[in-house]
Order: C-alpha cells, then structure tokens, then sequence
C-alpha cells in the first residue's frame, strides 16, 4: 500500500507498516486518549513521537496534518470509503475510532449523546481548566507574585471535580456500568492534575474520594498502563 506517500508528514515520519493506522502524538493527556483507546481495541497502528523539544509541531510535515499544531493527529489508511483519513483533535479522534470499531460508545442513540456530552465536558472544562492550573502552578507562573491566576484555575478545577464527584458516586465509570470514550478523555487529566502537575494538594483530591476511585481503576485496566506511555520519549 502506497496512499500514504502523498501526505507530506510521511515524509518526515516514514511510515513502516503503511497498512497501518499512523499516530503522531506524545504521551501528554491529550495525547494518550488516542494511544490508549488504540491499545484498548487492539488494533495494530504506528506511532510517531512529535517532540514538543525539537518544534516537530511547527515543523511544515505535521502542519500539513494538522494546521493547528496540535497533538494528537492521525492518518488512517482505511478511512471512509476505504481512503485514508487524516484527522486533528483527540476528541473527534475518539470518537471516529469508536465508531469505526462500534466500541466504547453506547449503542443506544440517547446514551451516545450522553457520552458526547461528557466528551465535550472534557474537551471544554477539563482540559483547558487543568492545563492552565498546571501553567500557574507548577511552570511559569510561579514566577507571578499575584495568585489571582492561580487561584481562579484552582477554584474552577475544584468545580470541576465536585462535579465528577457527583457524576460517578454509585458508578463504576462516567456512563454507569459502561467503560465509553468519556472515561478515556477525562481519566488522563484528573491522573495529570494529581500527580505530573502536582495540583492534588492545591486543589483538595481528598475531598474528592469517588473521583479517586474511578481514577485508580482507570489507572489499573493494562491497556491505560500501555497507552499511558505511547509514544515513548526519547
């Protein structure tokens, strides 16, 4: 198989199974959402450390994929109709492989939208919420002797964590009995905040025990503890 030669990005990261679905990520929580839910349908695929040390997301290869700059991307060689796809955005990415596969989403259509919105529940709160706590907390804002910053992040991450408090207390995962895309979308920035960031204290984790145990079993399932570090860093 040939497709994939016409996308500029192969050119930088050669694709050695070209049958294969290409990742072009870094295990960040945005990018291991992919990595993970690729490891959990066990589908074979390729993975392309973009190294954020070298620019290789403003490089013109990966601009040409994603014209945002952004991680996760992927090329997928069987897309719709059998052409390859190429495709931005971790959430939109979950949700084209669940639906392709017909895993990880409710087959009842109610359901499904219920998973979308808790998809965009992450890709609209928690996400940016948690990443700019990271920044004010554990990076460049430290240097920032107003806390306003900080604390704004700080007091809207604990909102958000109230929430999926109540959202799981007597659930196993976000969807109830259902491990969905929801759960793989919001797991690895919870699992961020409390530890790579170092937010867990800042932000109360003990008052949130439900969330705490949601978070443990996601950690444990040997698919997340794959993905978790896919793409390996240099």
């Amino acid at each position: 198989m040939t497709q994939l030669s016409t996308f500029a990005i192969t050119q930088k990261w050669p694709a050695q199974h070209p049958e294969r679905l290409q990742l072009y990520s870094l295990p960040t929580p945005n990018g291991v959402k992919v990595s993970i839910l690729l490891e959990e349908l066990g589908w074979p695929y390729e993975a392309h450390l973009v190294s954020f040390q070298t620019n290789d997301q403003l490089s013109p290869a990966f601009l040409s994929l994603n014209p945002n700059n952004k991680i996760p991307a992927i090329l997928d060689p069987q897309g719709p109709n059998g052409q390859p796809l190429a495709l931005f955005e971790s959430g939109a990415i979950l949700w084209y492989l669940a639906e392709k596969s017909g895993q990880f989403l409710p087959s009842d259509p109610a359901l499904r939208y219920e998973t979308l919105q808790w998809l965009m529940f992450q890709m609209g709160g928690v996400g940016p919420m948690f990443g700019q706590l990271g920044f004010f907390h554990k990076f460049a804002g430290k240097e920032y002797e107003d806390k306003r910053p900080r604390d704004r992040y700080v007091a809207e991450s604990r909102r958000l964590l109230g929430v999926l408090e109540q959202r799981v207390s007597g659930r196993d995962w976000i969807m109830g009995d259902t491990y969905t895309v929801a759960d793989i979308a919001i797991w690895p920035w919870v699992r961020n905040l409390f530890g790579f960031y170092e937010a867990g204290d800042l932000v109360g984790r003990a008052d949130f025990p439900q969330v705490e145990r949601v978070l443990a079993a996601f950690v444990a399932r040997p698919a997340v503890q794959r993905g978790l570090n896919i793409p390996a860093r240099d």
